[in-house]
């Protein structure tokens, strides 16, 4: 019937239903040629005989989707939509989908577990035993910290909940909060976003990468928190002013910061990741085998949707169907 493409590198190492539901449907599955995001060149030689993509995090900016004559959907593995020109992908009636809460609770768990390594300076402490020291440095226990959540969306309050069961006081902002009576059984707090910088003993980001959010922890913002605060980024690398946090955690007016994910990915020669009080992993706060098989189901479910000229639940682009019905 077809040809799908499928960069999504979760989606290729696990097999599994999300694969028979497209081969059983008619469709070849053709694997991306790199264990790696594709560059737009690669990108676009492997597009014009595709219907549709299961998509990773490769960038899919308009020249890529200029040879992209029968593509119908762009299938996206997560919810993270800021590297695909949204506007070429509806002016050439490509639609774009999502799988919203397929890896909340990967994120929240991995979320917590950089907390916990900072607050306790794991790394260092592996690195000591390693080299054949005894060295131990006094910690903190996260029951005793107020937690500062920018952003409580469906990741977000998974990460309550789960703090909530180490006794956490716990802060959020955002601009389109749960209902009440959601944040009132999590004990948490509504603040702006001074309010919860200057409060919080650790602050973790929860929010989209938009024109808004791009860069809103910087310079001022890591001035207000206090010097014993910890920073932990397992949203989008863009949220944070990456050369304003190297200069934070250099001079020790911030006690450390945690990131999963980067403004380049890979981060090349990042100057983050020579200081000691900062931890890094490569994003994979999705990177589970449950994960995978959710959100590889989802995100085969959208694509058939739309090839079979249905509408799936989570659409990014919604106004490509009126864009294409006019």
């Amino acid at each position: 019937m077809g040809k799908i493409l499928v960069t999504a590198r979760s989606f290729r190492k696990i097999p599994g239903p999300h694969w028979r539901l497209l081969e059983d449907a008619g469709y070849t599955l053709v694997e991306s040629p790199h264990d790696r995001p594709l560059g737009p060149d690669e990108f676009a030689l492997l597009l014009p005989e595709v219907d549709g993509v299961i998509l990773g995090v490769d960038a899919v900016p308009a020249s890529v989707l200029a040879s992209a004559n029968r593509l119908k959907i762009l299938s996206r593995c997560g919810v993270g939509v800021d590297g695909i020109d949204m506007q070429a992908a509806t002016a050439r009636g490509v639609v774009v989908t999502t799988t919203p809460g397929a890896n909340s609770v990967a994120v929240a768990e991995l979320t917590i577990a950089l907390i916990l390594a900072l607050l306790r300076d794991i790394p260092h402490h592996n690195k000591v035993v390693r080299q054949g020291g005894w060295e131990r440095k006094m910690g903190s226990e996260l029951a005793d910290c107020t937690l500062g959540l920018v952003g409580l969306g469906r990741i977000g309050l998974e990460v309550a909940r789960r703090a909530r069961a180490f006794e956490t006081r716990i802060l959020f902002t955002d601009p389109e909060p749960p209902p009440e009576e959601v944040t009132r059984s999590l004990g948490a707090s509504a603040r702006d976003l001074n309010s919860l910088l200057s409060e919080s003993d650790v602050v973790s980001l929860h929010l989209p990468l938009t024109d808004r959010t791009q860069g809103m922890i910087g310079a001022r913002e890591l001035e207000s928190m206090k010097k014993s605060c910890i920073l932990v980024n397992t949203s989008r690398g863009g949220l944070v002013d990456e050369q304003a946090l190297h200069a934070a955690l250099s001079a020790d007016s911030l006690a450390g910061a945690a990131s999963d994910v980067f403004s380049q990915e890979p981060p090349g020669q990042n100057p983050l990741l020579e200081l000691d009080n900062f931890i890094a992993t490569p994003h994979i706060g999705s990177s589970t085998v449950q994960t995978a098989l959710r959100m590889g189901l989802m995100a085969s479910r959208n694509a058939l949707t739309v090839l079979e000229g249905r509408r799936p639940e989570h659409v990014a682009n919604p106004e490509v169907y009126a864009a294409t019905s006019d």
